[in-house]
């Protein structure tokens, strides 16, 4: 998958695209992550992005010639047109369903917004505008690296055991379900005893009714949503019943 990324900050991306899962995923030729500086597209000798907004109010603007051109030349010649993604308070809020269909697309361009926002012309060229919370950050580049991690996770071969993304909180509807390590006992509190078992059907079935739990207790929105079997409603009832 190639990814540009559109900013005004491409230093900022640094750090995070050089470690862990997104520099392995870059060793293998799975990512290929094309930094595009939008300065590198202005017209005057100051490097000027952003321009007072008509109509006056608060904040600057950031200009839509330049995306525009930055735009057009990150699109590769010949390539299948990128999806053009804007990051952007007021996008739909990113959840994992749509983390799991962007991971199946070749090209994403992704648009870091900034300031007081972008000119409402450039709006045109973007196919989705996603949002990654209802609060506002100083810019679209940390919501833009929340994006690319979660779908890093997505493309085969980026994480070693794909069955740990398929066991992620949110991937069925359901948080995930609380881990332990060694030690067994630590400082009195032990791991539950089915997990030292080593009777998997029963090691299984007990991390489903802990992930039900959890989500029944944290997060219950989520149940409404979620697929569940006829087993987990029975096993919802009698967690309900119990208090």
């Amino acid at each position: 998958m190639k990814v540009d990324i559109l900013t005004l900050f491409p230093e900022m991306f640094q750090g995070p695209f050089s470690e862990s899962l997104l520099k392995k995923a870059q060793a293998k030729g799975l990512f290929i992550f094309n930094l595009v500086n939008l300065r590198d597209f202005t017209s005057d000798k100051h490097k000027i992005t952003d321009d007072t907004a008509y109509g006056g109010g608060p904040g600057m603007v950031m200009k839509g010639d330049v995306i525009k051109k930055a735009q057009a030349r990150a699109q590769d010649k010949g390539r299948k047109k990128a999806k053009v993604i804007l990051m952007c308070p007021t996008g739909k809020l990113l959840t994992q369903e749509k983390i799991k269909e962007l991971a199946k697309e070749e090209h994403l361009m992704i648009i870091c917004g900034h300031y007081e926002g972008i000119d409402e012309r450039v709006r045109s060229m973007v196919d989705e505008e996603i949002s990654i919370g209802d609060y506002v950050l100083t810019g679209g580049e940390i919501p833009a690296m929340v994006l690319v991690d979660a779908i890093a996770r997505h493309v085969p071969g980026v994480v070693k055991e794909e069955k740990s993304v398929s066991q992620d909180s949110f991937y069925e509807g359901l948080l995930d379900y609380p881990s332990y390590t060694k030690p067994e006992d630590l400082d009195g509190e032990k791991v539950p005893e089915v997990l030292c078992s080593g009777r998997h059907k029963d090691i299984d079935s007990f991390r489903r009714k802990a992930a039900l739990k959890k989500t029944l207790y944290r997060r219950p929105d989520l149940l409404a949503k979620a697929t569940l079997s006829t087993e987990d409603k029975k096993d919802l009832s009698e967690i309900i019943k119990n208090g």
